[in-house]
């Protein structure tokens, strides 16, 4: 019989960690709580979750060092909670390696929905183990496994990462809106001034580096998407 999911919730409001642990559990997943960083981080050696909630401010060690320190040895997915309006908190944790975020105050429906997405985003490999590799020039990705290689090599990824580059394999050569990408890989529409699709390109760019003639292997196409050009073998 399959495991419900876990959640490791990590936030210093002790009330809303009880209001989401109660709709959490009442949709069938497992609840674990943490009421600091410090604590965050022991919790996660201890018993690794199946996806993270965090909250971008917390005193003492606050989300972006625990994000931080998450992320040094670990890949498990992790959704934000930041306050409404507050970029450059958001902004920092996309760059850091979080999956997705939400604002605060959100409803319990809607990070359950988020949850979901991104959970169903990491196991779509369980489900999709007859799925031939999808290869395009010196890129190689094996969406059962939710493994990359580039130029021969494996290629650290966060989960929404892999997604995203995964969307332009498929479309190498042509230009997936911004819209596209983020239902597909997101599994949510695009809203209006969301640059997580912006920061996690910037961090794949990083990642993949350079073709031989200097362009980045995915490129902006202005107001319209990105595509991705393959180095050929």
């Amino acid at each position: 019989m399959r495991q419900p999911p876990t959640v490791l919730l990590i936030d210093d409001d002790i009330e809303l960690c009880a209001l989401h642990q109660e709709v959490l559990e009442s949709e069938g997943f497992q609840v674990a709580m943490a009421y600091d960083g410090e604590s965050g981080v022991d919790a996660m050696s201890a018993s690794p979750p199946d996806i993270v909630v965090l909250d971008a401010m917390m005193p003492g060690k606050g989300g972006v060092e625990t994000l931080r320190e998450i992320r040094r040895s670990n890949s498990v997915p992790i959704l934000m909670l930041t306050a409404r309006g507050d970029d450059i908190d958001r902004i920092v944790g996309l760059e850091l390696g979080a999956d997705d975020y939400v604002t605060k105050p959100c409803s319990p429906r809607e990070l359950v929905a988020r949850l979901r997405a991104i959970l169903r985003r990491v196991n779509a490999g369980s489900v999709r183990e007859a799925e031939s590799a999808v290869v395009t020039g010196a890129l190689r990705i094996e969406p059962a496994a939710r493994t990359v290689t580039w130029r021969g090599a494996p290629l650290e990824l966060t989960s929404t990462e892999f997604n995203l580059l995964e969307q332009l394999a498929r479309e190498a050569g042509r230009v997936v809106s911004k819209e596209e990408l983020s239902e597909r890989a997101l599994a949510r529409k695009l809203t209006r001034y969301d640059r997580s699709i912006d920061v996690h390109m910037s961090h794949l760019r990083a990642k993949l580096g350079e073709l031989p003639d200097g362009r980045s292997p995915i490129q902006t196409i202005r107001g319209r998407g990105y595509q991705l050009i393959a180095e050929p073998e």
